[in-house]
């Protein structure tokens, strides 16, 4: 291949004659000679076995476990083979945005399908064609219940704190409150909600299962939301939509999630997936790409982006949300995922989710482990260590076991998936009952 010049010396000259400037260095002017670099030191190239000896050498450096109990938003799952070989094809991986529907067919129908799978498993009747994460999916759902009169957002204090992070930093922008409902006993306090829900409230966000891995009473909060006239938003683990309630049954206005779980591998904390979907009533609200199924002139399927009055075409200053893109290649790899799973692949994972994180925090409590919070759980839970967690991570980190994440000097929460095994729950157990023991006859 030859080099990338996108133009030429003469075309560069031309451009600055144009502009009124005679120089680069003129046309730069504005910036500090202080922060400039005259020239780089680069160091010379490296052919392709060198580049590959130094990426290996790099890689050598990283701590890869090979048992993991930790999860906080992002999860190790079991993920069929199939999935890769299937997102793995040249035609897909190639294939950028769908602007131009007529020869972007295949890349808009894996879109519809992800869409579709989504309302299925959230039970609304419109889903957008994914934005950047989680987070800011929950972000994007809090702007899309706030009108002029309702501009106070209330967030639990129970949901991940990078959601409620995203949430404030979206809202500052556009001078909305945030008001956060405490947690009581590791769930939604619902008093403390009833009295914060007032006219001016525009919605209510909860997390379902919550951070610490608890069961929301999210019917109750649904309904305490509408009774003030507020939106319900609900942040949910699509794994355990598989057989939890979904949020429309919940009476939700509005499911967010992340979408990690559904076949992504944990890749250093990305690219990941953030999936949205609402109630007919609010489907001309949702931000970014919608893919909807039509006729061509033949009366052929065919596939469009549809509601195109949107940010990216002619709404521009009057648009709601800056979100214009998607992620069209993380899209596809969930709907091959929740594909090759199917309804009861994926309940079946959820299922054992839950029993192994059962059987590991009772493990873990005959250790010497104590449970902070009473609450029914799902596959995470909090427990507290009468030593600092950090002698107990370091001890698990020499068996290769990635123990659970820190919120305090003493508590850890902890998850288990499909992927833990009894021997690995067992070792785990084993191991910090050990650590206990020694910290206590020292």
């Amino acid at each position: 291949m030859g080099n990338y010049v996108p133009n030429t010396a003469q075309q560069q000259k031309a451009m600055l004659e144009a502009i009124g400037m005679a120089s680069y260095d003129e046309l730069f002017s504005v910036i500090p000679d202080s922060v400039k670099l005259d020239h780089l030191d680069l160091p010379e190239g490296l052919s392709e076995l060198e580049v590959q000896r130094l990426i290996t050498v790099l890689a050598a450096k990283n701590t890869v476990y090979p048992t993991i109990f930790r999860g906080a938003g992002a999860y190790r799952h079991y993920i069929p083979a199939i999935v890769k070989n299937v997102i793995s094809k040249e035609e897909f991986i190639t294939a950028y945005t769908p602007y131009q529907a007529e020869i972007s067919q295949g890349i808009l129908q894996s879109i519809f399908e992800y869409q579709t799978m989504i309302c299925e498993l959230t039970g609304m009747d419109v889903s957008n064609a994914s934005v950047y994460d989680g987070a800011s999916a929950a972000a994007e759902a809090v702007g899309m219940c706030c009108e002029r009169k309702r501009q106070k957002v209330v967030v639990s204090a129970a949901i991940h704190p990078q959601t409620l992070a995203a949430v404030k930093t979206y809202c500052w922008g556009k001078d909305r409150e945030v008001v956060v409902i405490p947690e009581r006993d590791g769930i939604t306090d619902l008093a403390a909600l009833s009295n914060l829900l007032d006219e001016a409230c525009a919605c209510v966000l909860i997390q379902q299962p919550n951070y610490y891995g608890h069961l929301e009473p999210c019917e109750e909060i649904s309904a305490l939301a509408h009774q003030a006239g507020a939106k319900s938003i609900m942040s949910c683990n699509p794994i355990m939509l598989s057989i939890l309630p979904t949020p429309r049954e919940c009476g939700a206005d509005i499911a967010v999630g992340e979408g990690q779980p559904l076949g992504m591998s944990l890749a250093f904390g990305g690219p990941y997936l953030g999936f949205m979907s609402t109630v007919e009533a609010m489907g001309r609200k949702l931000p970014g790409r919608i893919v909807g199924e039509t006729v061509d002139v033949e009366g052929k399927r065919a596939y469009v982006l549809t509601l195109q009055a949107r940010e990216q075409h002619i709404r521009r200053e009057k648009a709601s949300s800056n979100i214009c893109s998607n992620q069209a290649y993380c899209a596809l790899n969930a709907a091959v995922y929740m594909a090759a799973m199917g309804a009861s692949g994926m309940q079946e994972a959820a299922s054992q989710c839950i029993s192994k994180a059962h059987y590991l925090m009772k493990q873990l409590v005959n250790s010497g482990l104590e449970r902070v919070y009473p609450q029914e759980f799902c596959h995470e839970f909090v427990l507290r260590s009468p030593i600092p967690c950090t002698i107990l991570l370091k001890a698990l980190k020499e068996k290769g076991i990635l123990g659970g994440l820190p919120l305090n000097e003493f508590d850890l929460l902890w998850c288990a998936t499909e992927m833990n095994t009894k021997e690995e729950m067992d070792l785990c157990a084993e191991t910090v009952k050990e650590v206990l023991n020694h910290a206590f006859t020292l």
